[in-house]
């Protein structure tokens, strides 16, 4: 991770409202999950190309989330089952910053995502704030006093922006869950999250590294698998194939991690 760190140091930076400037009309999104040594890989093949977000000095931003849901599940449900039009509720906090934001995320049948939210004070349950409270009935379809803490996801991010302001790209590292209903915690550690949003009609440097280096897409959400992980007795058939291979790509980056302190204790001693 060090090494990782290293490279996003030495990009060129860009501020936060910079970065919000940046608007992709016609826009695609990609999501990749990847191990060390492919993050590594991909980092070296497009730094020269690309601006590192840097927020108060920091380039890398740990976010913290909590996912609200019916008892019975019933927007793990819907995802898993299918549908096209799926809504997420979400309070999400800029550790850093420290600023809380209470969202919703709504998909349509056409697959397009909006994103609607207020920014809240940082309480136990958000439904106890009578302004979030009053938000969400508004923006979502569930009963707001149905809806209860389930998930919470932490991890640390990067953002990086091309030169030619096309697209973004946001890496997710360190990604753990706590299932504030079951007790059980889970981590996606090594492994990164890469989410690329892009303009349709630009060529991406980005794809072309992906390309070389074999990297597909992997359709993914940290809610629905944070999800599995921690409620293992929950309905997961479709996710079972998402779980293998977030598995095995754990298991080949431990192992690629294993040879690599070998080698540097041998060298340590040579």
């Amino acid at each position: 991770m060090e090494e990782i760190l290293n490279i996003v140091q030495g990009m060129k930076s860009i501020t936060l409202d910079e970065m919000s400037a940046v608007k992709l009309m016609n826009r695609i999104d990609t999501k990749y999950v990847v191990t060390e040594a492919q993050l590594h890989a991909i980092l070296l093949g497009i730094k020269d190309n690309y601006y590192a977000q840097e927020v108060e000095g920091n380039r890398l931003s740990p976010y913290s989330t909590v996912y609200y849901d019916t008892p019975e599940l019933t927007m793990y449900l819907i995802h898993h089952d299918r549908h096209l039009v799926r809504d997420k509720v979400r309070v999400r906090t800029y550790v850093d910053s420290h600023l809380t934001f209470c969202e919703v995320k709504h998909k349509n049948n056409k697959g397009r995502t909006k994103k609607k939210r207020i920014e809240v004070e940082p309480i136990p349950n958000i439904i106890d704030n009578p302004e979030a409270a009053a938000f969400l009935a508004k923006k979502q379809p569930y009963e707001v006093s149905s809806l209860s803490p389930h998930l919470i996801t932490i991890f640390d991010r990067f953002t990086l922006v091309n030169y030619d302001k096309t697209e973004r790209l946001t890496i997710d590292c360190n990604l753990r869950f706590e299932n504030l209903r079951s007790g059980q915690t889970a981590s996606m550690a090594p492994l990164a999250v890469m989410e690329l949003k892009q303009d349709g009609r630009a060529h991406s440097l980005l794809k072309d590294v992906l390309f070389e280096l074999r990297i597909r897409p992997f359709k993914v959400s940290k809610y629905c698998i944070g999800t599995c992980m921690t409620r293992p007795e929950v309905k997961q058939n479709r996710f079972k194939k998402k779980l293998r291979r977030i598995e095995k790509l754990k298991a080949i980056s431990n192992q690629l991690s294993a040879v690599s302190s070998v080698k540097s204790v041998l060298n340590a001693d040579s």
